[in-house]
């Protein structure tokens, strides 16, 4: 299958939004969320508020600017994981190619923090949570060929999400993302036992 080059207009396009996202995280982190305006935005990515508004549906998007390609992630690992690969080995793999690098990432203290410490923003990443989570389940649900209000394949969906959670904080993440996986694979064994 041949992928058509990206063109012109749509890199001019991709660039405006990141350079839009970026001026808006940069003075969210310097000024905070609430003292920032979408006037101030656009002003310090150099673009009209029309403009602002065209690529992103409210400010509190433009904290999340990357949510569509993260679900479609999500979703691609499961589709188009390898012939033989089981669902939860694909999304094992994604969560460790994806999520460790954005640990790794040196503003993501302060990023946690500005979402953390900004009710709208913990709303926003709440609700996308959930939207992640029904179009994980509903990608599952179609590979396996059942309804897409499987309960066991929602219940994959969240556990799944959950994990970038749950390995936050330890001293190897590595090892805390495969504990989980495999305790999904596998099922609960006491510490004693393993």
């Amino acid at each position: 299958m041949t992928v058509s080059p990206v063109g012109r207009r749509e890199r001019k396009k991709a660039a405006t939004r990141q350079a839009i996202a970026d001026a808006a995280l940069r003075l969210f982190l310097e000024w905070g969320y609430d003292q920032v305006s979408i006037r101030d935005i656009a002003d310090a990515a150099d673009v009209s508020t029309t403009t602002v508004f065209k690529h992103f549906t409210g400010k509190e998007a433009l904290v999340f600017d990357q949510e569509q390609d993260r679900e479609a992630g999500l979703v691609a690992a499961v589709r188009q994981r390898a012939p033989g690969q089981s669902i939860p080995d694909a999304l094992r793999r994604h969560i460790l190619d994806t999520w460790l690098p954005i640990e790794a990432h040196p503003q993501r203290a302060v990023f946690t923090h500005l979402v953390d410490s900004t009710p709208e923003l913990r709303a926003y990443a709440e609700h996308m949570w959930t939207r992640h989570a029904h179009a994980l389940a509903a990608a599952i649900a179609d590979e396996l060929g059942v309804d897409r209000d499987d309960l066991a394949c929602a219940a994959l969906a969240r556990y799944v999400l959950e994990i970038p959670v749950l390995a936050r904080g330890r001293d190897d993440l590595q090892a805390a993302v495969e504990t989980i996986f495999d305790l999904l694979v596998h099922g609960w064994r006491p510490p004693a036992t393993r």
